[in-house]
């Protein structure tokens, strides 16, 4: 069995989680490109035009591969930890998909549920059995995904510059070189290093976390509220670069929150959508690096 992989939304956080299951199990993988401007322009000729620029992408690989294999993976992701959600998009993202673009193969509709190892196996059970129904094998890869996915490390932490910003946003917009138009090298060229909130751990996480008013709704607030604050309160960059989407609701609350945390700690807020010119981009970035040069001398 062929099974398609869009390299969209989450991907870059739990690739080797998706590849190693599929393989183990015995399937072919078909992975799209990396993003590039073909597939932007069928995600936007697909999805919907409230969507945000990641969910458009995603359209946008699922359509260059769709005709390519039997089984395409879309990932209902409805929680990553207790008592807090995901971005409601990748709730209804299958039905999304499905009803957007024509001719599409089956699709994964189970929920994935990855506050535990025994919730997250339901799903592989359910999404396994599109594969084999040999139980054995089933299990076996799960396990294999598991430990591939417990020893996948991510993150950028740039010390040897005299500068560091914090490059915040969700992952999806950290991470695809085409969303963020390449910012990390743009950065560096520009003799500034780049710190991910990936370099620090759970436990400042919830420290920073509890000294809010209400413990946040969305996995992605929590991530992005407390790696921003950790960082300008303990003074270990010169600014905070963060990368939203356009349109994205919980961008909206967060960075806010954010503004209201660190008071005037220099703070660049990039949106991003389908219409953004990188060269608009770049004058920012750089009267942003020109100021954090000057704050520095």
């Amino acid at each position: 069995m062929k099974v398609g992989i869009p390299k969209g939304l989450l991907y870059y956080d739990y690739q080797p989680f998706f590849h190693t299951f599929f393989e183990e199990l015995g399937a072919e993988l078909i992975v799209s490109s990396d993003t590039n401007k073909d597939i932007l322009d069928k995600g936007v000729k697909y999805c919907v035009d409230e969507a945000c620029l990641p969910v458009k992408v995603f359209h946008g690989h699922v359509a260059e591969i769709k005709d390519q294999c039997d089984l395409i993976v879309i990932p209902r992701i409805m929680q990553l930890r207790k008592r807090e959600f995901i971005c409601p998009k990748f709730c209804g993202l299958p039905e999304m998909v499905i009803n957007s673009i024509p001719d599409m193969p089956r699709a994964t509709m189970a929920p994935l549920y990855a506050l535990s190892k025994e919730r997250l196996f339901q799903w592989a059970k359910v999404v396994g059995k599109e594969v084999t129904h040999n139980t054995a094998k089933l299990s076996k890869a799960f396990e294999a995904a598991v430990e591939c996915q417990s020893n996948y490390k991510k993150g950028i932490d740039d010390d040897s510059y005299p500068i560091k910003v914090a490059l915040s946003g969700h992952p999806y917009n950290i991470y695809d070189n085409f969303i963020n138009m390449n910012i990390v090298n743009k950065l560096k060229k520009l003799g500034v290093g780049v710190v991910t909130e990936e370099v620090i751990d759970e436990d400042i996480k919830n420290r920073e976390v509890s000294k809010l008013y209400k413990k946040p709704f969305w996995s992605f607030a929590r991530n992005n509220y407390s790696f921003t604050s950790h960082m300008a309160d303990q003074k270990l960059v010169n600014g905070i670069i963060y990368i939203s989407s356009f349109a994205c609701g919980i961008d909206s609350v967060v960075i806010e929150l954010i503004k209201h945390n660190i008071e005037d700690f220099p703070l660049l807020v990039l949106k991003v959508d389908e219409h953004t010119g990188e060269a608009g981009l770049d004058t920012r970035i750089e009267a942003f690096v020109d100021m954090l040069e000057r704050r520095r001398s």
